[in-house]
């Protein structure tokens, strides 16, 4: 048995509207009965209804629809692809409450204090405010720094253990790749 398409009443609603096909042949792809969508032709069911465009959706291809249209008796095939799902590593930004915005501030302080070893951009990232504001808080001139409490984020939650170790490690491969070239440097002006 073939699948249905997504939203079956709102998908017949736009062929009808949009197609030449015949009931016939929206009923069999909607699996709809075909005085249903006579009566939705007429606009005695579905009121209401907005139709749902299957080509955007990639259920229905315009060669598909015109195949189709030509001939009376050939039924409308649906695009039955398995749509791949990929599980990205790319971390989802998260709603922070706006009681725990204010804490942002306090966490970037914490961070520096304790891993300065990590650039602004890396706190930036990891916190979710500017790097200017980093910055500003690095120098202190941030506009609120004397009210700022070094606060954990990592207990707070404004992100993960994994993703703190993982900037540090960062930060330190970046420090020992900086160190191994100054020393390349050291050693070509001596020699």
């Amino acid at each position: 048995m073939s699948k249905a398409p997504l939203m079956p009443m709102a998908t017949a609603v736009w062929l009808v509207e949009n197609t030449s096909l015949t009931f016939k042949q929206i009923a069999q792809f909607c699996k709809l009965h075909e005085v249903e969508v006579q009566g939705i032709a007429d606009g005695e069911v579905a009121k209401g209804i907005v139709g749902y465009n299957p080509i955007i959706s990639g259920q229905l291809t315009n060669e598909e629809i015109e195949l189709s249209s030509r001939d009376n008796e050939r039924p409308l095939n649906i695009i039955d692809e398995e749509i791949e799902i990929k599980n990205s590593e790319n971390k989802i930004k998260k709603y922070i409450p706006l009681s725990k915005r204010q804490d942002k501030p306090d966490s970037a302080l914490w961070l520096l204090k304790n891993h300065a070893l990590l650039k602004d951009s890396q706190i930036a990232r990891l916190v979710g405010i500017t790097k200017n504001s980093v910055s500003a808080i690095r120098n202190k001139s941030y506009w609120n720094y004397n009210s700022l409490n070094a606060k954990d984020p990592v207990a707070m939650g404004l992100f993960s253990q994994k993703d703190l170790l993982s900037a540090i490690e960062k930060a330190e491969k970046r420090i020992l790749k900086e160190k191994k070239e100054k020393e390349k440097l050291s050693l070509a002006s001596k020699s």
